[in-house]
């Protein structure tokens, strides 16, 4: 009998700790929110960038250079990066209960996943309000070796949102690119991109 009892509370106790685990809320530190919530308040508009660092010179962003902060809920934030007629790079800032990630959704124009797609990073520190960077993941460094593009394995993404400028940086050893683009200018919204619905 004790011993039914003992079994009994055992497995109450078990899925009252499943339960509370299943309905805990995403816990984050203040840097994080306050970084997401600057971001999110862009939620809906659209803006323009220029190239500001592109060391060495690397071709594939040619045309006009559009960011558009097109979803956004509670734990993540899906933004479009347009280029010229190119649709096919979003941005994926996703609160994870640890930390933050960045993930780089590439698509063909059919809407499937290209060979390259969903590498990035994960924040390591608190960072700041206004600045965080995403250190390149294990899934992306065996990506990047596997595509034969090692020297990206160093890879760290940073992003930064001011009052009037939002600036996306990739830097590793021997290569920088930024876009920096104008937060004081709404643009026309662009077309949906590639593998995604309205």
């Amino acid at each position: 009998m004790q011993k039914t009892l003992i079994a009994t509370a055992l497995i109450f106790s078990l899925g009252a700790s499943a339960n509370i685990v299943q309905d805990a809320p995403l816990v984050s530190i203040d840097s994080h929110d306050a970084y997401f919530n600057n971001l999110k308040a862009l939620c809906g508009k659209a803006f323009a960038g220029e190239i500001a660092v592109n060391n060495p010179p690397a071709p594939g962003f040619e045309g006009a250079l559009i960011m558009h902060v097109r979803k956004c809920t509670d734990t993540q934030l899906q933004i479009p990066f347009h280029v010229g007629d190119n649709h096919s790079r979003t941005w994926i800032i996703t609160k994870t209960g640890s930390g933050l990630t960045l993930k780089h959704d590439h698509r063909n124009a059919d809407g499937s996943h290209d060979d390259q797609t969903m590498y990035g990073g994960q924040t390591l520190d608190a960072g700041w309000a206004t600045a965080q960077s995403f250190h390149a993941d294990q899934y992306s460094k065996e990506l990047f070796t596997s595509r034969g593009i090692p020297q990206s394995n160093t890879n760290i993404w940073q992003m930064f949102i001011y009052p009037e400028k939002f600036s996306y940086r990739l830097i590793r050893e021997g290569r920088e690119f930024r876009v920096d683009f104008d937060l004081t200018k709404e643009v026309a919204l662009p077309s949906v991109p590639w593998g995604y619905a309205d």
